[in-house]
């Protein structure tokens, strides 16, 4: 397949599955190998993923960017007078600082290990990601089904905003979800729907921008051909208009139905997968 067609729908799947809880790590590990991709080119490679990142930054900061440059200014002031008081932009930025800090020195710890353990071009990887794929889809529809779903932003507090933060470490496993977690979390402290995706947005803006920054520092060696510059501009502009569009649909979808739709989607990918493999694929 062209290396551009190739770019485009693996930048539109990151942008979907980012946000959408089905987990993007899982469908950008699965797809090269469903369609029969090489796997040792451009795509997937450090400068590609980087790109892709900075796309859903983009796409996050569409949505939720107006919010965080009213937190950062309700933070800054918080800072300088050295209190917090009854402002409510105050206690949220603090609330995201404290879920985002602990989740990310420990996803630095275990990313590697992880890396080794769950990522490659092997049958048992894929396994454990139909295997991640079934409990992701198993926790977050029991989140939905059990939890009260009747708070808002106003009522999260540190000790739910910082299990919410944590849960973004499970999602370092493919096939978890960074959003699933943290919608599930969410749900599960009995916020509503669209409360608890809300929050997982604000909250994914630092780590996506952690994520690309970290990954930025080996841009300045990569080396590629005009072709391939061309595609990881062709995946960052899908990337960052599939992931726009995503979040606008899941906030709307979450007003008045459940998220059973998309774990139904995790147990049919996960189904595929093991039919394959079982099939000698």
């Amino acid at each position: 397949m062209d290396l551009i067609i190739q770019a485009a729908l693996v930048g539109l799947i990151q942008g979907l599955t980012e946000f959408i809880p089905v987990s993007s790590s899982a469908h950008l590990e699965l797809t090269p190998w469903l369609l029969g991709w090489e796997q040792d080119g451009l795509i997937g490679s450090l400068s590609f993923n980087v790109f892709l990142h900075l796309g859903t930054l983009l796409a996050l900061l569409v949505h939720v960017g107006r919010d965080w440059l009213r937190l950062l200014g309700a933070l800054g002031r918080s800072i300088a007078e050295r209190r917090i008081g009854d402002d409510p932009d105050r206690r949220l930025g603090w609330l995201l600082v404290l879920a985002t800090v602990p989740a990310a020195l420990i996803g630095f710890a275990l990313e590697d290990a992880i890396e080794a353990a769950f990522h490659g071009d092997a049958d048992l990887s894929r396994l454990a990601i139909a295997g991640f794929l079934v409990i992701g889809a198993g926790v977050l529809f029991l989140a939905d089904r059990l939890g009260t779903r009747m708070r808002d932003l106003s009522a999260i507090r540190t000790g739910p905003a910082l299990a919410i933060g944590l849960s973004q470490a499970a999602a370092l496993l493919p096939g978890i979800s960074r959003s699933g977690a943290t919608i599930a979390t969410g749900l599960a402290f009995g916020l509503t729907r669209q409360t608890a995706a809300r929050f997982s947005f604000l909250l994914a803006t630092p780590i996506t921008l952690g994520a690309g920054l970290y990954g930025s520092r080996h841009l300045l060696t990569a080396s590629h051909t005009s072709t391939e510059w061309v595609a990881i501009g062709v995946g960052f502009v899908a990337a960052a208009v599939s992931g726009a569009l995503a979040i606008g649909f899941l906030l709307r979808w979450l007003r008045t139905r459940s998220v059973a739709i998309f774990c139904l989607e995790r147990i049919v990918l996960a189904g595929v997968v093991v039919a394959l493999l079982a099939a000698g694929r």
